[in-house]
């Protein structure tokens, strides 16, 4: 989730002004960028436990862990502190790192949001130099990073609160509308690509192609197949998390499927959607539940009694709604469990493939275009537990994952962007051929390495997943 950004204090005098928010991200195809953000598990190295702090548990925010990691970090230059009052909560990017931002997620998962760059190869080149620059004060501090769809150990009792305005409203919020909303906060990491998009004609096609085909790129990349320390009998246990967090916000929205899905509709669907917070003189109030339409409209609600809606509330509110794929002034991707750095750059691979070569946007259309809109809904809820094995048609999802690659493939090779070694952006895919092909998933290897070589310990999946 996003560290906090200067609030636009404009009034909103119409709708409009909000769809002109989502309009204008709009840019020529020569604009266009990725932007890739990824999160991970912190835990204490075996080495380094102590009474108090034992091997594989989460650091805590103070003394010794997340906020010493953010300092720590501060330090090699090229970033400047986030605060939230007095805590340290993240990091905005200068010189080589302008553009990118590492923040908090509720129990101290650390993300990069990734600046908007070029090509596949400089986002491979940003992950290389994220986790070098992690790596060094993290193990000064005797802690290590992972990156996996679920805490694989921790119940929610044993894993901490980050210091985040936010994350208390949410907290008090989520059990009121999901039973599973605080597992979302606490015990889940996941990784997204961001994308832009010409027109609302191209956003309105790549919306649903992507938002479709989201079911599947869980699949692919399942990575979530334990609970607190065993089998937990789902292959992506952060996707079916994600079926009862708060449904309202949540999920493949109907609207995004119509034939006259734009921006418009999206901004009736999200002032729909209930409110968390309103920010001003820097901090949050709490206004859960209330309804950012009611608002426009000048009724009254408790909390939003005297205060004016803005362009900059809007903002913040498009922040709080969680589809599977979530339309700003960009599309967000945020159907795949976090997962080890070649298969998180595969990720990016594989949504820019598809989405940003014309060919390849028509044949994924086609692709989609097989089955109604509403099976790929029903696959949503059935995948986390199946994976790439869920039937779906006449096949599985494997035989459309197989497809999805390949159309991937084929809109990279048109790209032509070319590495130093003169490799174009398919090398990025190369996980993905080997699973689309029959192979694992990595839910399926460390399902594997359970009941061989690990002998039942989970623990294990820590540390041969640390980055």
């Amino acid at each position: 989730m996003s560290n906090p950004a200067d609030e636009d204090v404009r009034p909103v005098v119409s709708t409009k002004e909000l769809v002109d928010v989502l309009a204008a991200g709009c840019k020529p195809r020569d604009a266009w960028r990725i932007g890739t953000e990824h999160e991970k598990f912190g835990f204490v190295r075996p080495e380094s436990a102590r009474p108090g702090r034992p091997a594989f548990s989460a650091p805590a925010y103070a003394p010794d862990g997340i906020e010493a990691l953010l300092l720590a970090m501060e330090a090699q230059g090229d970033w400047t502190a986030i605060f939230d009052g007095k805590p340290i909560i993240g990091l905005k990017g200068q010189g080589d790192n302008q553009g990118g931002a590492i923040s908090l997620e509720p129990a101290g998962q650390f993300e990069l949001s990734g600046a908007p760059l070029a090509t596949l190869h400089e986002t491979a080149d940003e992950f290389s130099r994220h986790f070098r620059a992690l790596r060094g004060p993290a193990r000064k501090l005797g802690l290590g990073f992972a990156p996996l769809g679920f805490h694989p150990l921790a119940t929610r009792a044993e894993l901490p609160w980050m210091p985040k305005s936010r994350y208390a409203i949410m907290r008090n919020y989520m059990p009121k509308v999901g039973s599973l909303g605080l597992d979302m906060m606490q015990r889940t990491c996941t990784v997204q690509v961001n994308l832009d998009f010409a027109s609302e004609t191209d956003m309105a096609r790549k919306m649903k192609v992507s938002l479709a085909l989201q079911p599947v790129a869980t699949a692919l990349f399942a990575n979530s197949p334990f609970y607190e320390g065993r089998p937990n009998g789902w292959l992506s246990n952060r996707a079916r998390i994600w079926t009862d967090t708060d449904n309202a916000r949540s999920g493949m929205p109907e609207i995004c499927f119509r034939d006259d899905f734009g921006f418009a509709s999206y901004v009736e669907w999200a002032l729909d959607v209930p409110m968390y917070f309103i920010v001003r003189d820097g901090k949050l109030i709490d206004v859960a539940g209330r309804s950012f339409r009611a608002w426009l409209a000048g009724e009254r609600q408790d909390g939003l009694d005297g205060f004016t809606p803005t362009i900059g509330d809007f903002e913040d509110h498009l922040t709080t709604v969680f589809p599977d794929v979530r339309l700003k002034t960009f599309l967000e991707m945020r159907g795949a469990d976090a997962g080890s750095p070649e298969m998180m750059l595969a990720q990016s691979a594989l949504w820019t493939g598809l989405l940003y070569d014309d060919a390849a946007l028509s044949a994924a259309e086609a692709l989609v275009r097989e089955h109604d809109y509403e099976s790929y809904r029903t696959l949503r809820g059935d995948v986390p537990a199946r994976g790439l094995e869920t039937p779906f048609g006449a096949g599985t999802v494997r035989d459309v994952a197989a497809r999805m690659v390949a159309i991937a493939a084929d809109g990279l090779r048109g790209r032509d962007l070319r590495d130093a070694d003169g490799r174009d952006e398919t090398v990025c895919l190369a996980p993905l051929f080997a699973i689309a092909a029959g192979g694992a998933t990595q839910a399926e290897h460390w399902l594997a390495r359970y009941e061989g070589p690990w002998a039942g310990d989970t623990s294990r999946i820590l540390s041969e997943a640390e980055v």
